[in-house]
């Protein structure tokens, strides 16, 4: 048997039309007064109903796209790093400087707080420009990962 060869077991029953006249009587059997029996709409639109549930704070979406920064300064780095080293998100988790956020490697920024003697390599960071100032004067150098490398 397939899905076309079936048929229902008994006849489909029509929904009786009341409130138009005819025997029904005074009330057509709706009853008196009362939103139900009154013509027109029933009831209020479903998807008025669902836009009006939403939260109305502005930008409620961005809100759950938004990431974490993990926050360092040049004074964490003189510390926990030798001279040439290179300092990126990886190396200061494995030297537990910054944790991972919900699972995943956070972005990281480094401040300029503290005081840095030492040459580091600095990648793949966020640099303010007082750290910036001061990771070159001590002869460190800051190269910024390029996100799309086949984009011309």
């Amino acid at each position: 048997m397939q899905l076309h060869q079936l048929s229902p077991k008994h006849k489909l029953k029509k929904k009786k039309r009341i409130g138009r006249g005819g025997k029904k009587g005074t009330y057509s059997g709706k009853g008196i007064k009362g939103q139900k029996a009154r013509a027109g709409r029933k009831f209020a639109p479903v998807i008025r109903e669902l836009i009006k549930r939403y939260p109305k704070l502005r930008g409620y979406r961005v809100q759950n796209q938004r990431k974490e920064v993990a926050v360092i300064n040049i004074g964490d780095l003189d510390k926990n790093f030798k001279n040439s080293e290179i300092v990126n998100p990886k190396t200061l988790l494995e030297k537990k400087i910054i944790c991972k956020i919900r699972g995943e490697i956070p972005k990281v920024k480094i401040l300029g707080k503290g005081e840095i003697k030492k040459a580091l390599i600095v990648e793949g960071c966020d640099v303010s420009k007082a750290a910036k100032r001061a990771i070159e004067k001590s002869g460190g150098v800051i190269n910024l990962k390029i996100k799309n490398q086949n984009a011309k």
